[in-house]
């Protein structure tokens, strides 16, 4: 899996392609963790490249992502496929958790 960073203005991009499992999943939570860092008021975005498979590991790292505010893009039928799938689970874990 390669991870870029890419900064401007109003955001900080992380571009991901490859493969997401295990240990590559916990290589984009910490990647992730180290970009929010020091956002200084901008978004942070993680771009889905070329991203084919996904492993469990991988599927709950974005769900963690995206209930922890990460804001995702994808390019690929498969890939948006698997990231709505993924952000309607977010959004009921959310909903449970805050009964």
């Amino acid at each position: 899996m390669k991870i870029s960073l890419v900064d401007g203005l109003t955001q900080r991009r992380l571009i991901v392609e490859g493969k997401l499992i295990a240990p590559w999943a916990a290589e984009l939570r910490s990647a992730c963790e180290n970009a929010r860092a020091d956002l200084g008021g901008r978004d942070l975005l993680v771009e889905m490249q070329h991203v084919t498979p996904f492993s469990q590991e991988g599927e709950n790292v974005i769900v963690e992502l995206i209930n922890a505010g990460v804001k995702f893009r994808c390019r690929g039928v498969f890939t948006r496929h698997v990231l709505k799938r993924l952000t309607r689970r977010a959004n009921r874990e959310l909903r449970l958790t805050e009964r």
